[in-house]
């Protein structure tokens, strides 16, 4: 298995641009966002599970779930929320180990929104935190998601404080600024990792 960095940070943070300033550079990532919606794609037994509890208003017509309804369904509902995490975090994890396992490059970049929340910082070699200063956060929100401050806010309360994710990055790249400001501290950090994957491959 690679040597495994965990890159987190809140939402407008600038996660993706992050990550794919990495894979310019030959990293592989692994993305939970993109696995969470894997394991419920068509013919995927979970999208049958969640079909099954909820009701077809929970799918789109062309089978596909409906995530906007899904998410309004278990946000009003805990235990309903309780069986779906019980539902896919398992599925998740588990196509996780195995992208991480067949990961060729020296070290891969896992991206994990919920890193904190989830308390999956153990499972990483490194922690790599995206910060953004909340004002920037809350103004990229509303403009990439196209909703109001308070429901900008309201996203941002509910996931971990910034202070909770900076207390367990071993590195952090600072992106309030242009996207471009961000590929030399990425280009600096890829080469740091080489290297921390090389020692610990000698060990």
């Amino acid at each position: 298995m690679s040597y495994t960095v965990a890159l987190t940070g809140g939402i407008g943070s600038g996660k993706s641009t992050v990550a794919n300033a990495f894979a310019r550079h030959g990293v592989e990532i692994i993305d939970a966002d993109v696995i969470a919606r894997q394991v419920v794609e068509p013919g995927q037994p979970a999208l049958k599970e969640i079909a099954t509890r909820f009701g077809s208003a929970i799918l789109h017509t062309d089978g596909t779930l409906n995530r906007a309804a899904l998410r309004q369904t278990i946000f009003s509902s805990p235990a309903d929320k309780a069986w779906l995490n019980q539902l896919l975090h398992p599925l998740i994890h588990a196509e996780t180990r195995r992208q991480l396992k067949a990961a060729r490059s020296p070290w891969c970049l896992w991206v994990v929104p919920l890193l904190v929340e989830n308390q999956l910082e153990k499972q990483a070699d490194r922690v790599l935190v995206v910060d953004v200063d909340p004002a920037v956060q809350i103004e990229r929100t509303m403009a990439r998601d196209r909703i109001s401050r308070e429901q900008a806010e309201k996203i941002i309360a509910a996931q971990a404080t910034r202070a909770a994710r900076l207390a367990v990055a071993d590195d952090i790249i600072e992106n309030s600024g242009h996207p471009s400001e961000v590929l030399p501290l990425v280009a600096k950090l890829n080469q740091r990792y080489l290297a921390l994957a090389k020692a610990t491959k000698q060990d």
